[in-house]
């Protein structure tokens, strides 16, 4: 993706985010040598936890068709795992255009709540993981739907309105867009380690390559090592 693509999306996200009322922190805000300054001083756990702006194209160079805009709002780490205290949370706040794909994923360790906090409907297409992780096409899928159970059959579509939501086990295969519109999705799940932790149906990347023809607005998450080490 280009830079300047990039800078867009984010200019345009924030005021779709801003429309709902959902302030963003004021790291979000901070350029590049401002994150670079606070990183080293005061502010390391922005880098070392993943914190911040992620726009992946998943690869593929088609972010309108199969991309997903993506704010890391606060997030622990596999330490606090390990020791079973501490930041055992993550929140993102997230953009799914209509029609946009997030491509068919799970994942090996991250419970999360899906939630639709406005705009179109958030459609998800669900499968069940076989014991080997792979895809059933047989199994029935169960889910919370706000603590309601639902029942779908393998590779049904689950609709949710603004206001709705969905928990999703790490032994659920989903994909989701919007329809109608964009959709402003919330997040929130145990522990996010983005790097290792997203085990996709099709062999493609979780971030994007960036070509640099113009300066960041904001750093990405996957900026950071380059930019920040």
């Amino acid at each position: 993706m280009k830079r300047s693509v990039i800078n867009d999306i984010i200019r345009e996200s924030d005021a779709f985010i801003r429309s709902f009322g959902y302030v963003m922190p004021s790291f979000a805000y901070w350029s590049p040598d401002e994150l670079k300054a606070r990183v080293a001083s005061d502010s390391a756990r922005i880098r070392d936890h993943s914190m911040g702006w992620d726009i992946t194209d998943y690869g593929q160079g088609r972010f309108e068709e199969l991309g997903l805009f993506l704010f890391t709002v606060r997030n622990g780490n596999n330490a606090n795992v390990d020791a079973g205290r501490g930041m055992l949370y993550a929140e993102k706040i997230m953009i799914s255009g209509e029609n946009q794909i997030s491509p068919m994923h799970r994942h090996n360790l991250k419970t999360e709540d899906i939630i639709n906090k406005g705009g179109g409907t958030l459609v998800l297409e669900l499968f069940k993981a076989n014991p080997d992780g792979s895809i059933s096409d047989s199994d029935a899928v169960r889910v919370f739907t706000d603590g309601t159970t639902r029942s779908l059959p393998a590779g049904g579509l689950l609709k949710l309105a603004p206001g709705e939501s969905v928990t999703l086990e790490p032994d659920t295969w989903h994909a989701f867009w919007g329809e109608g519109g964009k959709v402003l999705i919330g997040e929130v799940s145990n522990v996010n380690d983005d790097r290792t932790d997203n085990i996709f149906r099709e062999p493609i990347g979780r971030f994007s390559t960036v070509e640099e023809d113009a300066d960041p607005l904001h750093l990405l998450v996957s900026d950071y090592d380059h930019w920040l080490s």
